[in-house]
């Protein structure tokens, strides 16, 4: 693995991830334990809510979102990265049950930190999609990222 630092970093640069299978199991148990609304517990329940069916919650789908954005690109960063803000979140369709989800990466920013000297922000827009190549979601948010040290 290739380490990056902010000086690597270029607004306009892109990356994208493997995949992550979406199963029902895991569907119903992170909905169970952290979002037990009707849509994401059982397909029963499911079937009398708007969506009529069994689908992800959304903190699910961002959670399998952080995991999938640090494989395309945030561990490369030595000693790791920290987020600093999250904006404009936005579930764009349900993620049901054996959907296929990747991410696109795309840095959209970037400025050395007013309060550290070892470290820059850069502004990534992360775009979910499913199997279909449909975004389901899209978030914009900022990071710290490591300066590059001296010498």
């Amino acid at each position: 693995m290739d380490e990056l630092y902010f000086e690597d970093i270029e607004v306009g640069q892109s990356q994208s991830s493997g995949t992550h299978r979406m199963t029902r199991e895991r569907i119903v148990s992170f909905a169970n334990e952290f979002d037990p609304q009707p849509q994401h517990t059982s397909e029963a329940a499911a079937a009398a809510t708007m969506f009529g069916e069994l689908v992800a919650s959304g903190w699910h789908t961002g959670s399998v979102t952080m995991r999938l954005q640090l494989d395309a690109m945030m561990e490369k960063f030595p000693g790791g990265s920290m987020g600093a803000q999250l904006d404009n979140v936005a579930w764009l369709r349900p993620v049901r049950p054996d959907d296929v989800l990747h991410v696109t990466v795309e840095v959209i920013g970037t400025r050395e930190s007013k309060s550290r000297a070892d470290r820059g922000v850069i502004k990534l827009r992360t775009t979910t999609f499913n199997q279909r190549d449909e975004p389901v979601q899209t978030m914009t948010a900022s990071i710290l990222v490591p300066r590059r040290p001296p010498g």
